[in-house]
């Protein structure tokens, strides 16, 4: 597998020609984004708008120099995301497109329009055929699959599902439509733990499925309902919800892959990537809230590579010193400590594993500091 080039730049800044916008529009050049589309196309600047509640998402004024890069390139930008599975403030169109505006992403902050990628309920999706391990097919909001071109703008932070996410679930989860995401979903089997639930209820109201019941002041979950979101488990304040095998999730990790790969079919050459390792959370950005960033803030990478920004990501965050008082445990606080691993004992690294097996990239890289 050839070696791909990911470019990496600090926060270091003393200077204007150091700041936050040209340190983006310096990566963009160096990693030749702009070669990813061509004058007059739709580009799809996909991004994550934070859940209302939350504050670690990425700050809409870094994408807007995006959609000013691509746009001085003759590119037509937009702005997307697809709904989420769960309840909450992004589940269909109208309050996504509101939470997108009061977190920012809104002419005259971001000089682009805000476009829902699965439409108003999540139904909106092109089925794309790609044959492999565990999926057949992969549902992929129409937005992603009629646009000319692709500029993943993500976020890097932990996960329950994956370990850390970066530009692979910002891609494969992210632009599944909401049966997309339900497929990627359902090999959870989240479980209560009575001695902790405290019967308050509120995993029941955000249950999609219906699938919880109060009974005898404890919460139940009935496995023949229950979609495996995991919307229960963020939301219980007791921590009375086992993931069950939600922890170590290969199964996820490659359907998320398949995604990727189908999202990139017919593709490859009209993708490009922009990683951002600040406020590294243990949780993404669907919560409605955010926890204290584990380590400090590390830079910003870019890449054509989908597969290497995502490892020299993961290897750039485990090299940090880890934050005390945080909930990276005493054990992992040391640089070189597999922090992914240790926030929340999920091995990350078969997404990475079979995304190169498919082709997708190669774990191998140089980095390149711009």
């Amino acid at each position: 597998m050839a070696v791909s080039e990911v470019y990496f730049s600090d926060l270091r800044a003393d200077r204007e020609s150091m700041n936050m916008p040209n340190k983006i529009a310096k990566l963009f050049k160096a990693a030749k984004l702009g070669e990813a589309f061509n004058k007059g196309e739709l580009v799809a600047i996909k991004t994550h708008f934070g859940e209302p509640g939350s504050h670690t998402f990425l700050r809409p004024q870094y994408a807007a120099k995006v959609v000013e890069l691509v746009g001085k390139k003759g590119g037509k930008p937009f702005l997307t995301d697809s709904n989420t599975l769960y309840i909450g403030g992004r589940t269909n169109a109208v309050d996504h497109l509101t939470t997108a505006a009061r977190h920012g992403y809104v002419f005259p902050v971001v000089n682009a329009p805000v476009v829902i990628a699965d439409g108003l309920t999540g139904r909106d999706h092109a089925e794309i055929r790609v044959d492999l391990r565990h999926c057949k097919t992969v549902k992929v909001g129409s937005a992603a699959v009629h646009a000319d071109a692709i500029i993943c703008v993500s976020h890097v932070k932990g996960h329950i599902m994956t370990g850390f996410g970066g530009a692979m679930k910002n891609l494969g989860m992210g632009f599944g439509s909401r049966a997309g995401k339900l497929e990627m979903h359902t090999d959870f089997t989240p479980k209560v733990k009575e001695d902790a639930c405290k019967g308050c209820g509120l995993c029941i109201r955000h249950c999609p499925a219906k699938a919880i019941a109060l009974r005898s002041e404890k919460a139940r979950i009935d496995p023949r309902k229950c979609i495996g979101c995991g919307e229960c488990f963020i939301t219980c304040y007791n921590q009375a919800i086992d993931p069950g095998e939600w922890s170590g999730n290969q199964l996820g990790q490659e359907k998320i892959v398949e995604y990727c790969f189908g999202i990139m079919k017919g593709k490859k050459n009209k993708m490009g990537f922009i990683s951002f390792i600040m406020d590294f959370t243990p949780l993404c950005d669907c919560p409605s809230w955010s926890d204290r960033p584990v380590i400090p803030d590390v830079g910003i990478l870019a890449s054509r590579d989908i597969v290497s920004i995502d490892q020299a990501a993961a290897d750039l965050v485990n090299a940090q010193a880890g934050i005390e008082g945080t909930k990276l445990d005493v054990e992992f606080l040391a640089p070189g400590k597999d922090k992914i691993q240790g926030l929340n004992k999920v091995d990350w690294q078969p997404q990475l594993r079979y995304a190169e097996e498919l082709g997708l990239g190669s774990r191998k890289y140089q980095l390149i500091k711009v």
